[in-house]
């Protein structure tokens, strides 16, 4: 069975290379360097015959094509013959390629074996004089974009070539950070005469003195201001406040009692998103987000759920109603609304269309909830073929209002009354019109025109209320000119 066999270099002195890894250098013969830019090899090249993957940078827009190019090759060699492939620092240290082997090999059957040596991070920290027990994270450059910075922690940021990779770096950790923030630059730690180290406060970072390379790092020591910034905050503020030495109100709320809130905050932010204000958009996002803490909180005390069950259940929710995105299915996007609603009641075990009817939730607001009706019905099939069918139902419900009025019995008066507005509900859907939005734009519109009927009387020192009608119609046209 071919091997391969992963050796780790060292952070860069030639002493903090393991006897095990000199031992597998110096007795192969098929031996390959990720890079030769790396200090111990001006001293191993009287020892061992290699071939370095220099060239691959070279040739290669982004190091993903690197890494798998590089990988691929050694695999491919190793099915021939044993390999040993020599990676800086510790094979399982912020080095990709070795995962990416691994998952290779595995697909033919070849073996593959680690032999580490001193990663660059252990002597960081030594020459730092800084424990690492207390926690830290480790992080590439070239992955910061997406990675998620915790500032209760310190952080070691690797392969800062360049001022431009620290000016990338010095944007993403000033939107976490003060600008002034201490941060050390460390080059070649570990290698005697060619370490340094360099503090400097943050937003210096990038500056053309500073000393950058391929054995540059970034350590930031954990913040000692506290930011409030992330998911884990609010959930140990919710345990406090609910906590014996917490809130008396907070202590006592109940799902059931929290139901209001959790209305009246996605009220407040679709008012937030309306008027366009990004500041109480932010404060409303916020405001609904504890209402879902709150409630993680109640279950997770008793017993039922927590925060981490709400996120499994939506990520499950979102990765399996889109077949498209995290499988090969191929789905015309234009009937996505009838595959979501298809896979909706596949998860609900429903066999029946009015299942999904059933479910839509009592408490929406009628025309919420009549427009969720419309849709699924329409769904299968059960729609109108165009517009103009939809005004004959509208008028023929019109009609049918007036001849009920006629007869004055509530009862029937009311039931024609929602035939007709689930009509004009059935327009703007068929309009592709909220009509929730629409309603609204017409009751600001009259609050803004009442409030100039009122304002104009009330500047002519006459009494609104007591305006006869006529006079009220006549300032209600004025009012619209100024639409």
């Amino acid at each position: 069975m071919a091997r391969i066999s992963i050796v780790g270099l060292g952070p860069g002195e030639y002493s903090l290379i393991s006897q095990g890894a000199l031992d597998a250098l110096k007795n192969n013969n098929n031996i390959y360097l990720r890079t030769e830019k790396h200090p111990v090899v001006e001293k191993l090249k009287k020892d061992i015959q290699y071939k370095s993957f220099d060239y691959i940078y070279d040739r290669e827009e982004s190091f993903d094509d690197v890494y798998n190019n590089i990988s691929k090759y050694i695999v491919d060699l190793a099915k021939e013959k044993d390999i040993v492939y020599a990676v800086p620092g510790h094979p399982r240290v912020a080095e990709k390629t070795v995962g990416i082997i691994e998952d290779l090999a595995k697909e033919f059957d070849i073996e593959v074996e680690t032999i580490p040596s001193m990663s660059f991070v252990d002597v960081m920290f030594d020459y730092l004089k800084i424990d690492p027990s207390t926690g830290f994270k480790l992080l590439d450059a070239f992955e910061i974009e997406n990675s998620y910075i915790d500032t209760d922690t310190s952080m070691i940021i690797t392969q800062i070539y360049d001022n431009f990779i620290a000016s990338n770096v010095k944007l993403k950790l000033l939107e976490y950070y003060d600008y002034d923030k201490e941060v050390c630059i460390v080059n070649g730690a570990g290698i005697k005469g060619f370490e340094s180290k360099k503090y400097l406060p943050l937003y210096e970072l990038d500056r053309h003195e500073n000393k950058f390379g391929y054995l540059t790092s970034l350590y930031i020591p954990k913040s000692t201001k506290k930011s409030y910034d992330n998911i884990e905050d609010l959930k140990s503020i919710m345990a406090k406040l609910r906590s014996e030495e917490g809130c008396e109100w907070d202590r006592k709320q109940t799902h059931e009692s929290l139901k209001k809130f959790l209305i009246e905050e996605a009220y407040e932010l679709c008012q937030a998103i309306e008027n366009d204000d990004i500041d109480e958009m932010i404060e409303e996002l916020g405001d609904v987000l504890l209402q879902v803490i709150f409630h993680c909180q109640i279950g997770y005390e008793q017993g039922y759920f927590d925060l981490k069950d709400v996120i499994k259940s939506i990520c499950e929710k979102l990765i399996n109603r889109h077949p498209h995105v995290f499988s090969d299915e191929k789905i015309d996007i234009d009937k996505f609304e009838k595959v979501w609603e298809d896979i909706k009641k596949e998860e609900k075990n429903e066999t029946r269309v009015y299942e999904s009817l059933e479910r839509i939730p009592k408490s929406l607001p009628a025309l919420i909830k009549a427009n969720k009706i419309q849709k699924k019905s329409a769904l299968v099939g059960f729609d109108w073929d165009n517009v103009e069918d939809i005004f004959k139902k509208i008028n023929e419900e019109y009609q049918e209002l007036l001849d009920e009025c006629k007869q004055g019995d509530i009862k029937y008066i009311k039931k024609e009354l929602g035939d007709l507005i689930f009509s004009v509900v059935n327009l703007a859907r068929f309009l592709e019109i909220d009509p929730e939005e629409a309603l609204n734009i017409t009751n600001n519109k009259f609050i803004r025109r009442f409030k100039f009927m009122e304002e104009s009387a009330y500047s002519k020192n006459i009494d609104f209320e007591s305006m006869d009608i006529s006079d009220k119609e006549r300032l209600w046209q004025e009012a619209k000119k100024y639409e």
